[in-house]
């Protein structure tokens, strides 16, 4: 049985200090990183979760960090999960 973790990590970059996942979005136009931005945007309000983002014409950076806060904490099924609905907002 393939990991959920396994997938997204085909895709994303774990970062160790502090703990989180990292992706890099490249589009061909501001358009379609605009498009991107506007998807994220409403599924992020929908899912009450804030990621750090920054962007150019034609790339958005995401920086996921596990809900918990504490200081020891680890990412957990739906930190990937939720890695893993960003990724599907691009079809």
């Amino acid at each position: 049985m393939i990991h959920l973790s396994t997938v997204v990590m085909n895709q994303w970059q774990k970062r160790v200090r502090p703990i989180r996942l990292e992706r890099r979005f490249e589009f061909e136009t501001y358009a379609e990183t605009r498009d991107f931005l506007d998807r994220l945007g409403e599924h992020t309000e929908a899912a009450k979760r804030f990621p750090d983002i920054s962007f150019g014409r034609t790339y958005v950076n995401i920086t996921l960090r596990p809900e918990d806060e504490e200081e020891e904490v680890e990412l957990n099924e739906d930190d990937y999960k939720f890695a893993a609905e960003i990724d599907g907002l691009l079809n």
